[in-house]
């Protein structure tokens, strides 16, 4: 039909797209059979176009028209109408469709996929709902159509759980069904790192908070309950109560929310890992291999999700011994991502440790050749400043070198370099922007430290109020407001000095790799806590002055100005502490390597 021929219910189009039902019903008794036309070169029915512009009262009153078997009609394109629906989220729509014509759940697009697959991908959570129970069988079964599969991937994606538990319990072997796409539920789940707390960097609130959110079952739902205190109740009490504990209180409420709603999908996927790892148990190795349960290892591995290596190797313990399409383990896969919540497993291996440790792969590399290639920049990222970044790296490669065999320190792989070298030639542009770093930082410090130096050695010889003409002795030598003023000059004078040469030391050092380790990070972490002691004793000394000042005309005055010297404080404190309590944590601090056995060694011998 040509475009012309379609000019003759362009008025009804119009109306339709305005959602006025008046005029278009005007035009459809004087046009007999347009209810059910198409009236666009796409081949969009009238249903089409009041579900594609979101017209709910018109697709109401058309559906009242419609023959049943009109609402099942394809556009040109092979879209059926509630697919539109689908893609849109429009449950009203929906039911007003499904409630004349059953059938409409079972209708494919021109991928053949159904309504509720649509929904899912497109993270329509609430259609997902009403559209998944109506849905038949033969629509699901993996032995019938790759739609089950299909749905199920897009579930996971979208972290829809609760729909997936169920349809994994209905059809288990969905796990391992591969979708139209080519891709699996297993490996798809695999690659959710968020849908598992060992995928979350929690906050310091979150992570404090986190263990003690409890989910239990009411009515076939979950709730939130918090140790601490019944979290509704107080929400009625203290939400309805004035002031900063309501405010504080209606902030938290959203904030704690989102931390049950993330613990809920963290329990339903650790849930729906262990059906898929009930359906991998049942396969031999070659079938393993062939519905990529392999490949799902190592996709997990590289995300850092502990949970998912753990309940496969439960179930599969020769699954350990897994290579990928490079002959890399698991733990070489680790190493090379960085991700150490996957690499502290071998710490529990016992025995088997030590072989895994030696294995080489097909390149010849060692697990320390793997430590000494350059982390991947997102992982790298994750570490604040190129100095700490290094930092980092070489925590790495020390920490490989102890556990793997000694031969392994000096091996070549087969490019005839040792983990030494190659670990030096992969880091050289980072040695060099750490080495930047730390003198831009120690060199803008420096300059601040000098300056509280120089200010607080010309005031212990302008005490304020002057000396006594006749003895020299200060005149306010007696006051305690003095002796603040004294002991805080002297505090800031010596705690600067002591900041200056401890950048100083930074700016003249040598900069090899392994100073990075210890030596310049306990550098910076000393001059960086006495330059705040400085600024701290600074502002202290500066109210002393003021107060000794004004004490004796303005007394009130003095506070304000006491609160205001404390804002340069607090600005350094809240610009700096982060980097500082990052480098006392990285430096210091336990580590990211956790030795201590937990249950993986019981699964695997």
């Amino acid at each position: 039909m040509a475009s012309r021929e379609y000019a003759w219910c362009l008025p009804l189009y119009k109306a339709i797209v305005r959602g006025d039902w008046s005029s278009a019903k005007v035009f459809l008794d004087n046009h007999e059979g347009a209810v059910s036309a198409k009236i666009t070169v796409a081949g969009d029915t009238l249903l089409h176009i009041a579900a594609q512009t979101g017209q709910v009262q018109v697709v109401k009153e058309l559906v009242k028209l419609m023959p049943t078997e009109a609402l099942a009609e394809k556009n040109n394109l092979g879209v059926p109408v509630l697919s539109v629906v689908a893609v849109g989220g429009m449950v009203e729509m929906a039911e007003i469709m499904v409630r004349k014509n059953k059938d409409l759940v079972g209708i494919r697009n021109h991928y053949q996929l159904t309504p509720v697959v649509m929904a899912a991908f497109h993270g329509n959570k609430e259609m997902v709902h009403y559209l998944y129970p109506l849905t038949r069988d033969e629509d699901l079964c993996p032995e019938i159509s790759n739609n089950g599969a299909t749905l199920l991937t897009a579930l996971v994606f979208f972290d829809f759980y609760d729909v997936a538990l169920d349809l994994v319990r209905r059809y288990p072997k969905l796990a391992i069904t591969t979708d139209i796409y080519g891709e699996r539920p297993l490996n798809a789940l695999a690659g959710r790192p968020s849908a598992f707390e060992s995928g979350i960097q929690f906050g310091t609130l979150s992570r404090c908070i986190y263990p003690y959110i409890r989910l239990e079952p009411s009515s076939g739902a979950c709730f939130i309950k918090v140790d601490i205190e019944n979290l509704s109740m107080a929400y009625r009490v203290l939400g309805k109560s004035p002031g900063l504990i309501g405010n504080a209180f209606k902030r938290l409420v959203p904030f704690m929310r989102h931390l049950y709603d993330g613990k809920l999908i963290h329990l339903q996927a650790v849930e729906l890992l262990k059906h898929f790892c009930d359906q991998v148990s049942t396969l031999d190795y070659p079938p393993i291999v062939e519905n990529g349960v392999m490949a799902a290892i190592f996709r997990a591995t590289q995300f850092g999700i502990v949970e998912f290596i753990i309940e496969i190797i439960s179930i599969c313990p020769h699954l350990i011994w897994s290579t990928d399409e490079h002959d890399r383990n698991i733990f070489e896969v680790a190493i090379l991502y960085r991700q150490e919540k996957i690499f502290n497993l071998i710490y529990e291996l016992g025995g088997q440790r030590n072989e895994l440790a030696s294995y080489v792969d097909e390149e010849g590399n060692s697990l320390l050749h793997v430590a000494g290639l350059l982390a991947p920049p997102h992982r790298l990222n994750e570490v604040s400043g190129p100095a700490l970044q290094m930092q980092r790296e070489l925590q790495w490669f020390k920490e490989v070198e102890a556990i793997v065999q000694p031969r392994c320190t000096e091996l070549k792989n087969f490019q005839g370099k040792t983990p030494r070298v190659l670990f030096s030639e992969q880091h050289k542009e980072l040695v060099k922007e750490g080495e930047k770093w730390m003198k831009d930082t120690a060199t803008s410090c420096m300059v601040v430290a000098t300056l509280i130096a120089t200010v607080m050695f010309a005031a212990a010889f302008t005490v304020p109020g002057g000396n006594n003409s006749n003895t020299g002795i200060p005149i306010f030598l007696e006051t305690n407001s003095f002796m603040v003023f004294s002991i805080s000059d002297a505090l800031a004078l010596f705690s600067s000095s002591t900041s200056v040469l401890m950048f100083l030391a930074i700016l003249t050092s040598r900069y090899a790799e392994d100073d990075f380790l210890k030596f310049l990070p306990q550098k910076l972490i000393i001059g960086l806590f006495f330059l705040f002691v400085s600024i701290v004793a600074m502002m202290v000394a500066f109210g002393a002055t003021i107060f000794i000042i004004l004490c004796h005309r303005i007394v009130w005055l003095t506070i304000p100005i006491t609160l205001l010297a404390s804002v340069p404080v607090t600005l350094f404190a809240l610009l700096q502490f982060p980097l500082f309590i990052d480098m006392i944590v990285s430096t210091y601090g336990s580590g990211i390597f956790n030795k201590q056995t937990r249950n993986l060694y019981r699964c695997i011998t």
